[in-house]
């Protein structure tokens, strides 16, 4: 993806000012790490069975991971499940990791080692990390610090921060090994609660009279359909036989009706339409909603007033329920109003106007006692460094939602931008595992 149409798509749908983005860590303690396009630096270190090893020899012309660490630092242990994880979703696709120590114990390395079951190959000089020839070499100065080196043994990424990483070996990997989608994508219009709804839909190659699940993507306040993150779970699971729907909310995108108009019951309307409309197509054997911040909350009343068996699972990402509450306050996205009496409409960004039934209809929306109606699957995922909408919103739908599976991202922002990658697959699997049990 383009870096500036993925800005767009951050912007339009988390509407976070500037002032409330999260400082980069890299610009406070990445600044002397070795830079892109140099050469690493070779030692010859002991592994942890005291054998000499040169990092030359381990890389073996791999694409490589290399996690400056010890067993002493606290962010380090704290990140070790994230390296971990990376090491599964990574190594079948040709590449590999190294750790390196700023550990001066052998005994507490190698407990360490034990103790988080790492399996990827480690070295170490056994001295701490002001007193390493290797962190000077590598411009090491804070821990964990990483660097992707490609198969030539030149820096591809140098990072603190394991999520930037994991941004940079899945677009490398995904011009390394492309994905081959095979499938069908059309756009249809449905009738909306403004007029016609615009929708994409994709679904998997089928045969003669077989059936597939369909999952609806809705996206948020002031978002629109198109973008990264729908169209990266869309394509996951289209690779696993699912369908899915992305469409634009009335007042958005290219859908028909003025976004002045527009409110929650009225979106949760256009996400009835859409279902009835998905319902009735002959190949879909089973339904699925996903929400992004504002259409968390539409999702979640939808499945909420439905029938037991409608859908068949509901992910909620960063659900926006904080809503009712700035309508209370008469405060929305820093623009305030006197909501028990709000004016004809409320001048946002880019020129948007929030009319004044939407601020009417917000103030007394039953959003968890709707929601609670639904009994099925549920996972919600929310950030903990979300400013537009603090993750203790996301944790009530926890409460309410026996059963249903919560994962709090640390420092992840509204819109996830620290690494989308990560969401989306979460989102995905977890829907291909409860529709197609994988």
């Amino acid at each position: 993806m383009k870096r500036s149409i993925l800005f767009l798509f951050l912007l339009a749908t988390i509407c976070v000012s500037a002032q409330n983005t999260p400082s980069d860590a890299d610009a406070k303690y990445a600044i002397d790490l070795i830079k892109p396009g140099v050469s690493i630096p070779d030692f010859k270190l002991r592994d942890s069975n005291g054998k000499w090893q040169k990092i030359s020899k381990v890389i073996k012309g791999k694409y490589t991971v290399i996690d400056f660490w010890a067993s002493w630092c606290p962010d380090c242990r704290k990140d070790i499940p994230n390296i971990q994880r990376m090491v599964e979703k990574f190594s079948p696709m040709g590449v590999q990791f190294l750790g390196i120590s700023f550990d001066n114990e052998a005994d507490r390395w190698k407990a360490a080692i034990e103790k988080y079951n790492i399996r990827y190959p480690q070295l170490s000089e056994l001295k701490r990390m002001r007193e390493s020839d290797v962190a000077q070499a590598y411009g090491v100065k804070w821990i964990p610090s990483m660097i992707l080196v490609d198969k030539n043994g030149c820096v591809v990424q140098s990072t603190v921060l394991s999520d930037k990483m994991e941004v940079a070996l899945t677009e490398l990997m995904s011009k390394e090994h492309p994905a081959i989608l095979k499938g069908q994508t059309e756009r249809v219009s449905i009738d909306g609660a403004k007029g016609k709804l615009q929708a994409i839909i994709q679904k998997p190659e089928l045969a003669q009279g077989q059936t597939c699940p369909m999952v609806m993507l809705c996206h948020g306040f002031s978002g629109r359909k198109d973008g990264p993150m729908f169209e990266l779970i869309a394509d996951s699971l289209m690779q696993h036989g699912i369908a899915s729907i992305r469409f634009d909310f009335n007042g958005h995108g290219e859908s028909e009706g003025d976004f002045v108009d527009m409110t929650v019951p009225n979106e949760i309307e256009d996400a009835v339409k859409v279902y009835e409309y998905v319902r009735d197509l002959r190949y879909v054997d089973g339904i699925a909603i996903v929400g992004h911040s504002q259409g968390g909350v539409v999702a979640s009343m939808v499945a909420g007033k439905s029938e037991e068996g409608d859908f068949k699972a509901v992910v909620l990402m960063a659900p926006a329920a904080v809503l009712r509450d700035d309508a209370i306050r008469g405060n929305t996205m820093g623009k305030t109003y006197d909501p028990l009496d709000p004016p004809d409409f409320v001048e946002l960004y880019g020129g948007l106007r929030l009319g004044q039934e939407y601020i009417k209809t917000a103030f007394s929306l039953p959003i968890y006692e709707t929601a609670a109606g639904y009994k099925g699957p549920a996972l919600i995922v929310h950030g903990t460094g979300d400013r537009v909408v603090p993750y203790t919103y996301g944790e009530r739908y926890h409460q309410i939602w026996e059963g249903s599976q919560l994962e709090l991202l640390e420092g992840y922002d509204h819109g996830f931008s620290q690494n989308i990658y990560r969401v989306t697959q979460l989102v995905s699997d977890y829907l291909i595992k409860v529709l197609r049990g994988e």
